[in-house]
């Protein structure tokens, strides 16, 4: 197994020290992965019952986090939450707010304002501004960022699936807002929210038979949307019929034409934006020949762990901060397996 470098290993200060900061409380086990953690008890055998749902709702414990077109509402920066008499105008205006959870005894719920105008919704909520979960990561805790893009997951849903996909009627929300059943006299069907499964795979190149000590290289490539010298691991979405281990070798060998034998799971990254779950995969080429689809993919390359920490280094990292592509990448630096 071969371990990195030391300007590897130095480029990893950032990776390890967000680790530290962002991550599931020590208790739980788990690695960072932004928008992840199990913060709240979603009490899901309770929450089918209505009078239990609206005697949560009315806890004098209970928050309300109003949301406007899948934006969290603002006040110097910071989301807001709502609670006791200052949650019931939003909550009258907003409709069924969903149920999201029982944060220790406190119970959590989420509203979307988003058939108000900005103006009149920021009013209300005693708000300054409406801003993506996204742009304000960097400033939430762990638990926030995640119960937020919670939030904003499962409200998207909710306004996108206001019909029947069966017989075009009418749907109404049960189970705290985590079901709509169609009110349709002859389907009564049923909807849940729906997660889309998508691989990120970070690809090893082989061992060069003529060199088999020489340094190990990574798979990174350039999206046909990204500026020019942006490199990122290969993604993309699973589709009916295949597993996940048969999606990444598909996507990489579609969007770089390179093949890969060996596939191996890694982690998760709950990503409701909308409604997605990110699947990480370390993967190994079997040749390191690249023919890049020139469509989706406009470039790739390898770059060995030393050219990556370059580019850490420089401010140009092959990731988002909040992409588990961060944990996924930061550990072929560290020279895990």
């Amino acid at each position: 197994m071969s371990t990195a470098t030391p300007a590897a290993a130095a480029a990893l200060t950032g990776v390890e020290a967000a680790g530290a900061e962002g991550g599931v409380p020590a208790e739980a086990g788990s690695p960072a992965t932004p928008y992840s953690g199990g913060w709240l008890d979603r009490a899901s055998a309770s929450r089918i019952d209505r009078p239990w749902v609206l005697a949560r709702l009315s806890d004098a414990r209970s928050r309300v986090l109003p949301l406007w077109r899948d934006r969290c509402l603002v006040s110097a920066g910071t989301p807001i939450a709502l609670a006791g008499p200052q949650a019931g105008p939003v909550v009258e205006a907003a409709g069924e707010p969903v149920f999201l959870g029982l944060d220790g005894e406190e119970p959590v719920f989420t509203v979307d304002l988003s058939a108000l105008e900005l103006p009149q919704c920021l009013a209300l909520a005693g708000a300054e501004d409406a801003a993506e979960v996204r742009a304000l990561v960097s400033g939430l805790s762990p638990a926030d960022a995640s119960i937020l893009a919670y939030a904003r997951g499962v409200l998207c849903w909710h306004r996108n699936q206001q019909f029947c996909g069966t017989c075009g009627g009418r749907t109404k929300p049960l189970h705290g807002g985590h079901m709509r059943q169609c009110t349709g006299e002859t389907c009564a069907k049923q909807w849940f929210p729906r997660i889309e499964p998508a691989v990120l795979v970070l690809v090893e190149a082989p061992a060069d038979p003529d060199d088999p000590t020489g340094p190990a290289r990574c798979l990174l490539a350039r999206h046909h949307t990204s500026a020019a010298d942006a490199y990122s691991t290969v993604a993309g979405f699973v589709e009916v019929g295949e597993s996940l281990e048969d999606a990444v070798r598909r996507e990489v060998a579609e969007e770089t034409g390179v093949r890969v034998g060996e596939v191996a799971y890694k982690t998760s990254q709950a990503w409701p934006f909308p409604a997605g779950i990110m699947l990480a995969f370390r993967a190994t080429a079997v040749s390191d020949a690249i023919a890049v689809d020139g469509e989706e993919i406009v470039e790739a390359r390898w770059f060995t762990r030393d050219e990556v920490a370059a580019r850490v280094a420089a401010g140009r990292p092959p990731w988002r901060d909040d992409s588990i592509g961060k944990l996924l990448v930061g550990g072929w630096l560290a020279g895990s397996a």
